[in-house]
């Protein structure tokens, strides 16, 4: 079974052979729902594809979760070719089938075509950015005094697990693997603010901004000009209390902008991957709890840093509200 990186192409593919067969059939069966059923008509001697990556994706309902397991779909693809047009007639020769889970996960360009979770590295591992490639992989994660938190891993035998950590402890093992909890104070500025985002292996990731933060509210609305001469006995008038200019539709949006606090060069990848990503949250965690939000990145460019250039590496994000301030869903 592959773990599918399906925010890329993932193709499907079945050889023709030199006669005997004029079109191919792909099913494609969702969490053990037949939701697709393709077909191709071919020519002799090719091969035939089939792209099978975002009509799964549809299927991933990403909601935030407290137990940090990545959101996955099981996928199962068969092939068949079929001696007449349009996938009429008889099969032809044994069907390819594979059996799959889906992540909300993506390679990058150099990784190649069909790229899968967790992309190269062995198993048991985390499901977060690698701090030196070295073997075995080293982990390490930045989090304020006492948090307490979540990993995520894969693993061959247990499949998809989320380790949880103390609010003390500097280092977390989920099957034999050590992830370093680099601990930092942020009293200064308050209790520090925590972005949750799916990162590049589908999977929760926290990511701590710890130095300051600046809120802003943007305003929007509509006007008209209403009439506000009254005609009572005596002649016509109008009140100096009542705006001839109304307001109407007025909502706003909130930003806040947070400053990351210094970071080690090695977590410039998460950065990268919160820029990239789809699903984000943002945690108020005033005194241990919080309420929840989603957010977006506004920031649409960053400039990664390095210590050679820059010495210290710090960055601030700002982030917009996914809802509008004023609540107005119905």
């Amino acid at each position: 079974m592959a773990n599918l990186a399906l925010r890329n192409p993932q193709f499907k593919s079945i050889a023709i052979p030199a006669s005997g067969v004029l079109s191919t059939v792909c099913k494609v069966t969702i969490d053990g729902t037949l939701r697709y059923t393709l077909v191709k008509n071919v020519q002799p001697s090719t091969t035939i594809n089939f792209d099978i990556a975002e009509l799964a994706r549809d299927y991933i309902e990403i909601e935030y979760q407290s137990t940090y397991v990545p959101q996955t779909v099981t996928i199962l693809t068969v092939l068949t070719n079929k001696d007449g047009l349009n996938g009429t007639g008889a099969d032809v020769g044994l069907d390819i089938s594979s059996s799959d889970k889906g992540f909300e996960a993506y390679g990058v360009f150099t990784e190649g075509v069909n790229p899968t979770v967790p992309f190269g590295r062995s198993l048991p591992t985390y499901l977060i950015p690698i701090n030196e490639t070295t073997s075995p992989d080293t982990f390490t994660i930045l989090a304020p005094n006492n948090q307490t938190g979540k990993l995520p891993s894969i693993t061959s035998s247990s499949g998809l697990i989320a380790t949880s950590f103390s609010a003390s402890a500097t280092s977390v093992t989920a099957e034999g693997v050590v992830c370093n909890i680099k601990r930092i104070d942020c009293t200064k500025y308050g209790e520090g603010n925590r972005i949750i985002y799916i990162n590049k292996y589908g999977a929760q990731q926290d990511l701590w901004f710890f130095l300051k933060e600046t809120r802003n509210l943007a305003r929007t609305n509509e006007g008209y000009k209403s009439n506000t001469i009254t005609y009572p006995s005596g002649g016509a008038t109008y009140s100096i209390q009542d705006a001839p200019n109304k307001v109407f539709n007025t909502q706003a949006k909130q930003t806040h902008t947070f400053s990351s606090g210094y970071y080690p060069e090695f977590a410039n990848e998460q950065f990268e991957e919160l820029l990239l990503s789809e699903f984000i949250w943002w945690s108020t965690f005033k005194k241990g709890s919080g309420v929840i939000i989603p957010v977006k990145v506004k920031t649409s460019t960053v400039a990664f840093k390095t210590s050679v250039n820059d010495r210290l590496i710090q960055y601030t994000i700002e982030f917009e509200e996914a809802f509008d301030y004023i609540n107005n869903i119905r």
